[in-house]
């Protein structure tokens, strides 16, 4: 399966999209005219096109209404990501047919010179975690591969290529050339989630550690990450953080 990165914007719901073929018209033109909507039938046609049977997004393939359901997609975000065949990058900010290559604040200035992607704290794992990446532009026309950009990623993110390259050198509490915890909690202090909860569950697969959601929690949720790391983790490093 392939599956999809990207910024959220006008999205379409799990609900929504079940109940497409069943709503009135005037509705589903609504739904049909979003820019989310176009965004899947895009990313759908690249998956059929690329010979995948099947993609996954997470506007839409996750019902956010059942709370238990929620929990596990979160948890199991970053494998989803890993086993995936190719993962989808849209920089919808993006409109030239290639690859920014220097920081432009007068275009990407409210997220640090590049596009905003690259500032959400959701898209930390969905950069490290897939073997296989490729980018798109606002029109997606295909822009580069991880493979091909990975000394540009690393300029932007700080992240080290052998990282980008080995996601599981991450969880691998044995291996020399794992990342501490303070290092990797610094590729993340700079990015933004829309819910401040976010900023500690969209870490959860970066330490390999799981966690109920208690949204409503606010700052609560990266004391618990803390805690959930110190348990299975002799790093100290993390006390910096």
């Amino acid at each position: 399966y392939a599956i999809l990165s990207h910024r959220w914007g006008n999205e379409v719901s799990y609900k929504e999209m079940t109940q497409l073929h069943t709503m009135n018209p005037r509705k589903r033109d609504d739904i049909t005219g979003r820019d989310g909507y176009k965004k899947i039938i895009k990313s759908c046609g690249q998956a059929k096109k690329d010979g995948y049977r099947w993609l996954w997004i997470d506007t839409c393939c996750i019902d956010k209404q059942s709370s238990a359901e929620l929990s596990e997609a979160i948890n199991s975000m970053y494998q989803w990501y890993r086993n995936s065949g190719m993962c989808y990058v849209y920089l919808n900010d993006v409109d030239e047919p290639a690859f920014p290559t220097k920081e432009d604040f007068s275009r990407f200035g409210k997220s640090g010179g590049w596009p905003e992607w690259f500032s959400r704290g959701w898209t930390l794992q969905e950069l490290i975690a897939p073997r296989n990446a490729q980018f798109f532009n606002k029109d997606w026309v295909p822009i580069g591969t991880k493979e091909k950009l990975a000394f540009k990623l690393e300029v932007i993110t700080r992240i080290p290529q052998r990282v980008l390259f080995w996601g599981e050198v991450l969880t691998d509490k044995y291996s020399v050339e794992r990342p501490c915890i303070a290092q990797i909690m610094s590729w993340a202090a700079d990015r933004k989630t829309t819910r401040v909860e976010d900023r500690a569950y969209s870490l959860l697969g970066l330490f390999g550690v799981n966690m109920p959601m208690l949204y409503g929690e606010g700052l609560k949720a990266f004391q618990r990450l803390q805690l959930e790391i110190i348990r299975v983790s002799s790093d100290h490093s993390i006390l910096a953080w």
